[in-house]
């Protein structure tokens, strides 16, 4: 069949529009898959940490998952100790991620934020303070990604306080961004988000008054009202947490909360109030998240 010359620009036309034209105007059809949600390694030297980090990784792996999230706190600990020892703690878990064998996306933790607790001796003038050694490492501290059909946000949830401490916050750059990352999906979009502070939780309901208590707001994200009033309007499926080290599913406006257990339990000296070590794997089908928390046999050294 011949094309003339108008049916080639009329053709080529309709490309550059189709090329031009938003991403909210087209939307992938969703495909069912499985990832891993492995959150709270808290590795270190001590405490057989890295080897159980190794076995949990190692078990993980068998299971059938197209990548992996980390939720935060891969070391421990990085916020009050000196540089070298930070520096070393995340060769310790680049090293064992390897097990992992997948492709990860990784989420920031409040123990990966470099020297911001005066007892670490790293002034805020060194050019990895704060969250710069984590961004070297792992890349940004927030930002979105699509697989199959489905979109994912990574939030960073550490807000570094004026007397160098740690609240649960969304600063505002990443509202902005969230809200235009959110925009620009057609609204029938699968979303999830991967957060280390929890958003929702009753987290604080479980233990004695006094242990929730704080000089900052530390369980949750202090300003998460402002990010759920951004879900509004948009297909999220699931919010996948950390932090806690405790198995819990709250389900708000429709939404599923889920925070993980922790590959480190109780800081590696047993189970972390009814949760033992472990990690999350999560299936994705026909418009819902689900999730399975899997143990890995690990025994701790100290209880």
């Amino acid at each position: 069949m011949n094309t003339t010359r108008r049916d080639f620009l009329t053709l080529l036309g309709a490309t550059s529009l189709a090329a031009a034209a938003p991403r909210s105007l087209f939307a992938a059809t969703p495909e069912p898959f499985s990832f891993l949600f492995v959150t709270d390694a808290h590795i270190q030297p001590e405490l057989n940490a890295a080897i159980g980090t190794s076995m949990a990784y190692k078990k993980a792996r068998t299971f059938k998952a197209d990548f992996a999230i980390q939720g935060g706190d891969h070391v421990f600990d990085a916020l009050g100790v000196p540089k070298q020892r930070a520096l070393a703690l995340f060769d310790l878990y680049d090293k064992t991620e390897q097990d992992l064998g997948l492709k990860v996306y990784h989420t920031i933790g409040n123990h990966d934020v470099l020297g911001i607790y005066p007892a670490s001796g790293i002034p805020p003038t060194d050019p990895q303070y704060g969250k710069k050694l984590f961004e070297d490492r792992f890349g940004k501290r927030f930002y979105s990604f699509d697989h199959k059909g489905h979109h994912f946000a990574v939030l960073d949830s550490i807000g570094v306080t004026d007397d160098r401490a740690y609240e649960g916050r969304i600063d505002a750059e990443q509202l902005k961004w969230l809200a235009a990352d959110l925009a620009a999906l057609p609204k029938s979009t699968p979303i999830i988000v991967s957060v280390h502070i929890p958003l929702v939780s009753a987290f604080a309901s479980y233990v004695p008054e006094s242990a929730s208590l704080s000089a900052h707001h530390s369980l949750t994200v202090a300003n998460a009202n402002e990010v759920l009033a951004l879900f509004e309007g948009h297909n999220v499926i699931g919010v996948l947490q950390g932090h806690t080290h405790i198995n819990e599913n709250v389900d708000y406006k429709g939404v599923n909360y889920i925070t993980s257990g922790a590959i480190c339990g109780n800081w590696w000296k047993g189970i972390r109030m009814g949760t033992p070590e472990g990690f999350t794997i999560v299936n994705v089908a026909n418009g819902r998240m689900t999730t399975h928390y899997e143990t890995y046999g690990f025994k701790a050294v100290a209880s």
